[in-house]
């Protein structure tokens, strides 16, 4: 028998997101994505000087407290080809990745994790087995009996109190879970020891950004000065401390984020085989060593990957009309053109028409327009962006830091090289990354701090500050690698002021629906690919493969009026 599954809202994401899988008795036939809300902040950039369009832009989201603002940052000054010191590309770098770093273990542990990890069974383990698993894995120092104990005291009270607050309405003793109670217990610790470290480690943004979320900015570099006398410049104090937070950061990821995904992973290998979809994955690239105009000094490199394929990098255009297009077959937007034409960011268009179903919802017309997300496409191919797509492009040119990565995850985890393929794969390639960002921190710092012992301290340049220096009209594009995948941010400037400003994030990629063609966006492959669920009212499978991308729909479906008029008012009680 045929029926359809809703999850509505999907929970432990950044923003409204509607799933709603046909079904072939327990098997998923097909998957259709959907982005419930609304927000416009394109339209509500036209008209504004683009120096301050960063700090409208970097608003889109709350989570990546920053990339918003740096693409947007780099929008105006690919347009104007503005160059900017090596210190603020480094500085940059290090609240990037301290982005990453951050952003990572926060979704692997407080968003995806209790999609594997039963909470309520790490009541029944014991402490001394847990300690002995713990300290297998590593030399993390919070591994006592007594640390253990503690913490399933702490978990016990929540339970029997009838407070679970964050662990409430979870699926807790379904049959899909299968770690053992002390390794639910040593990952549920974990989980309440993130939670400090992530206050912790936030701080980097602070010291070179002034404040976090959101800091701050400047087209031309960053606005933190190095100056080691001045109390309100970067000072060697403030050096120091970012030292110390970079080894925080190492620390826990290679004795507590790393050891815990691969134990968890050793439990779930049949998810080495579900979950991937496309087969087709997208880098802008990123992380400059020689500026923005130097990919081949990229961190990451860009390139598209087409069926698998990775003995075959495709080069990708960010300007050219043919290659990246939106497209609204299916969604609640409408183009001059037409609804199935599709337009390059710099032509890109945003015309609300919403048609879908009033509340109470019934099913999405799936034939007609069903999300407010576009569907993005690379010379017409649905493709895959984030961590997964970043670690095949990596393995793919050869760095040799991620082959051996790879090769480590795949042994110990005893699967093939076809696992990297799959809501597994995506999962550790996440882990993987953090790694080896983690590990670049420290060489962005000393980068800087030998610039600064050489008398090099510039981190602004003044160069096409002021406006009538700029051409009359001028275009650009800012890009960068976001921690859920390629971002990256359109501008058309004429006579000094946004013609026209377009977002494609990386949850339009990988979240957006159908195209005119009938092809599934990333999310829509994937919970096609290899779904049965135990239990169709506790769909945890679907969570399991639509977390593993980290979900922002916040980001993806940029609620105002273009009038600026107030539209509802939250009370607090």
């Amino acid at each position: 028998m045929s029926e359809r599954i809703v999850v509505d809202p999907i929970t432990r994401i950044e923003g409204h997101l509607r799933i709603e899988a046909q079904m072939e008795g327990n098997k998923i036939q097909s998957a259709y994505s959907s982005g419930t809300m609304v927000r416009g902040i394109e339209t509500i950039l036209k008209g504004r000087d683009p120096r301050d369009a960063w700090a409208f832009a970097q608003r889109i989201c709350g989570v990546c407290t920053l990339v918003h603002g740096l693409a947007s940052i780099r929008s105006v000054e690919n347009a104007l080809d503005y160059k900017i010191p090596k210190n603020a590309d480094l500085i940059r770098n290090l609240m990037s990745g301290a982005q990453y770093i951050h952003d990572h273990v926060m979704h692997f542990y407080h968003l995806h994790a209790l999609d594997w990890v039963d909470v309520v069974s790490a009541l029944k383990a014991d402490p001394k087995a847990t300690s002995e698993l713990s300290q297998s894995l590593s030399s993390y120092p919070k591994s006592s009996p007594g640390y253990f104990s503690d913490m399933q005291k702490k978990l016990k009270n929540f339970v029997e109190a009838g407070q679970l607050g964050i662990f409430a309405n979870a699926y807790w003793g379904h049959p899909a879970y299968k770690l053992p109670p002390e390794a639910n217990l040593m990952a549920v610790s974990h989980y309440l020891e993130a939670l400090s470290w992530q206050r912790d480690v936030a701080r980097l943004q602070t010291i070179f950004g002034g404040k976090n979320p959101h800091p701050n900015f400047v087209v031309g570099g960053v606005p933190c000065a190095i100056d080691l006398n001045s109390d309100s410049a970067i000072n060697m104090k403030k050096l120091s401390q970012v030292q110390d937070i970079i080894n925080q950061m190492m620390t826990f990821v290679d004795q507590v984020y790393v050891p815990d995904t691969l134990a968890i992973a050793s439990y779930y290998k049949d998810w080495g085989s579900r979950g991937e979809g496309l087969g087709n994955f997208l880098t802008y690239g990123d992380f400059p060593s020689n500026g923005m105009d130097d990919p081949s000094g990229f961190m990451i490199p860009p390139g598209a990957i087409l069926n698998r394929d990775l003995s075959t990098i495709h080069e990708v255009d960010m300007n050219a009309p043919e290659e990246i297009q939106e497209f609204v077959s299916h969604s609640w937007y409408d183009y001059e053109n037409g609804k199935d034409a599709g337009l390059h960011p710099y032509d890109g268009e945003t015309n609300l028409n919403y048609t879908g179903p009033k509340p109470p919802y019934d099913y999405l017309d799936v034939d007609q327009s069903y999300s407010w997300l576009k569907s993005p496409r690379w010379k017409g191919h649905a493709m895959e962006v984030g961590p997964l797509a970043r670690v095949l492009m990596l393995y793919a040119n050869g760095h040799e830091q991620t082959k051996e990565l790879v090769g480590m995850t795949l042994n110990k985890l005893d699967v093939p090289v076809e696992a990297l393929f799959s809501t597994l794969g995506r999962t550790a390639a996440r882990t993987l990354e953090t790694k080896i960002f983690a590990d670049a921190m420290q060489g962005w710092y000393n980068d800087l701090i030998t610039n600064i012992k050489a008398g090099e301290t510039r981190t602004f340049n003044e160069f096409l500050w002021e406006p009538s220096s700029w051409p009359k009209s001028a275009q650009g594009v800012g890009f960068m690698e976001a921690p859920r995948g390629g971002l990256a941010h359109w501008i058309v400037i004429e006579d000094e002021i946004i013609k026209n400003y377009q977002c494609v994030v990386p949850s339009t990629w990988n979240a957006g629906p159908r195209d005119a063609n009938g092809q599934p966006g990333a999310y829509e492959a994937a919970l096609a690919d290899n779904h049965t669920l135990h239990d169709p009212l506790q769909p945890i499978e679907i969570l399991r493969t639509i977390h593993s991308f980290d979900p922002c729909l916040a980001c993806a479906v940029h609620l105002t009026d273009p009038d600026g008029n107030e539209l509802i008012k939250v009370k607090v009680l």
